[in-house]
């Protein structure tokens, strides 16, 4: 797959079934309780049945993708951690014993890992590119080829990348603007000096390649794994399969694609609000509120994962519920 591939699919997405979306809210208004005392749980199921094109909005098969991928920019000291330690969580996701994989075993969700670029990092976005144009279709086609025949009515994608909220900062501020220090948080615990010197990397790389568009940010300066993310999220959106957005990095990760093509992330809905400084401010600028603010900064999908009981519950209080003409009440 290719850049304009990527292009075109944001150029071609179906759109939402707004008779079904229509039909749920309808049905959400009139279920034998007062008018809208399930606040925003009634348009979540609304939403969820716009972009699962279904009059019964349903979440039995929760997935939850994780990528991983190494990254160059470790070599600057941003993280607190070695890149090293990537190998250790992903090998932890094998075993099952990774916080995500008991969080998506807790919530009956399946898991799949997919190696993105663990062992092979990207270049050192300090001073170069962090993929060559090929790279980045390669890793596009990950997330892609990953959705592409998966059996789920509801996706999570998460991420694993010692480092990797340095270009998920340096990409966000490059499509979105500001200083590019200020999008970079404390990551994995940086403190002090370190997120000092964290912050400055940031700022050097977004100065690197400067006025950049939004693909091309994602490409210069983003990870295999944010690659990964951003296509398979567009893959979700052709599959007719919801997304419950995770945190910073995921976030990062997408809004190259709200920026390429407006409405590219009408079919995702925010699942957390991170503890990361940014994270707050991409919502905002791609018009997202989630359901969660419970200060968690682990990526990996978590966050979102533990917003899935939600989604499944706003699905059971329209669809199961009955309403007041049903109930001989009207």
């Amino acid at each position: 797959m290719s850049d304009s591939a990527l292009v075109r699919l944001l150029e071609h997405l179906p759109g939402p079934d707004t008779v079904s979306q229509a039909a749920v809210a309808e049905r959400a208004a009139t279920t034998v309780r007062p008018a809208g005392a399930f606040g925003r749980l009634d348009a979540l199921a609304s939403w969820l049945a716009a972009w699962q094109w279904s009059t019964a909005p349903k979440v039995e098969k929760p997935a939850v993708v994780v990528f991983g991928a190494d990254h160059g920019v470790t070599a600057e000291g941003v993280s607190a951690y070695p890149g090293e330690v990537t190998q250790a969580m992903v090998a932890a996701m094998d075993q099952g014993v990774a916080t995500v994989t008991a969080l998506a075993k807790q919530v009956g969700a399946t898991f799949s890992f997919h190696d993105a670029g663990v062992g092979h990092p990207t270049g050192n976005i300090r001073v170069e590119d962090a993929m060559r144009p090929d790279e980045f279709d390669d890793a596009v086609k990950i997330g892609v080829d990953a959705v592409e025949n998966i059996d789920a009515d509801l996706l999570v994608f998460g991420e694993v990348g010692i480092g990797n909220t340095t270009p998920a900062a340096a990409v966000t501020a490059a499509v979105l603007g500001g200083r590019p220090g200020d999008w970079a948080g404390p990551g994995t615990g940086v403190q002090g000096e370190a997120l000092v010197n964290k912050r400055q990397v940031v700022d050097d790389a977004v100065a690197r390649v400067g006025d950049v568009a939004p693909l091309e940010a994602l490409r210069r300066l983003g990870g295999r794994e944010l690659a990964a993310m951003a296509g398979a999220t567009v893959a979700a959106r052709h599959r007719g399969i919801p997304v419950l957005l995770d945190g910073f990095i995921a976030t990062a990760a997408v809004v190259p694609l709200h920026l390429a093509r407006p409405g590219a992330l009408d079919h995702v809905w925010a699942g957390h609000g991170s503890a990361e400084p940014g994270h707050v401010r991409q919502l905002d600028a791609i018009g997202k509120e989630p359901l969660l603010t419970l200060d968690l900064c682990l990526g990996e999908g978590s966050g979102a994962v533990i917003a899935i009981p939600i989604v499944q519950a706003a699905c059971a209080s329209v669809v199961e519920v009955a309403t007041f003409e049903e109930f001989g009440l009207a």
